[in-house]
């Protein structure tokens, strides 16, 4: 029997099982026929997150920001690479806390940038302040 993981599609948001060893061959949604790994930041409302956070059995690594913040944006980038550098091992997900100040409330978002890290449905880290590339790679990997 074959080890499989649940992702939830970053485009349609069905559920799909993926055999763990498809991961990196380029899995696609049965539902959309979209790539569910795509090295890119996905943007989520609350609903969506919720769905994400979840019914998706990989990590998901959450970075809550806003776009008046300086920091915020100098982190952006480095999400974006980061995002890249673990496109086959975990999700990124951006969460604009202006336009969901509910999920900011629902997880107690008082600085950002917040990045947070999920594992089936929990938070399971958190850090808030900007980072580089090479230390929020650290990060991640000190957590999981």
């Amino acid at each position: 029997m074959t080890d499989s993981v649940h992702i939830v599609c970053p485009h349609c948001d069905a559920v799909n099982r993926i055999p763990s060893s498809k991961l990196s061959a380029g899995a696609k949604c049965g539902k959309c026929q979209q790539l569910l790994l795509t090295g890119k930041p996905i943007e989520l409302n609350s609903m969506r997150f919720n769905k994400h956070v979840q019914k998706t059995e990989l990590p998901i690594l959450v970075d809550f920001w806003a776009p008046w913040c300086g920091p915020c944006k100098m982190m952006a980038p480095v999400f974006e690479q980061t995002a890249h550098y673990f496109q086959h091992q975990l999700q990124l997900v951006k969460i604009n806390t202006e336009q969901e100040q509910s999920l900011s409330a629902q997880y107690s978002i008082r600085n950002i940038p917040t990045i947070a890290l999920f594992l089936h449905g929990k938070e399971i880290a958190r850090q808030a302040g900007a980072m580089d590339k090479n230390g929020l790679i650290q990060w991640v990997q000190s957590h999981l």
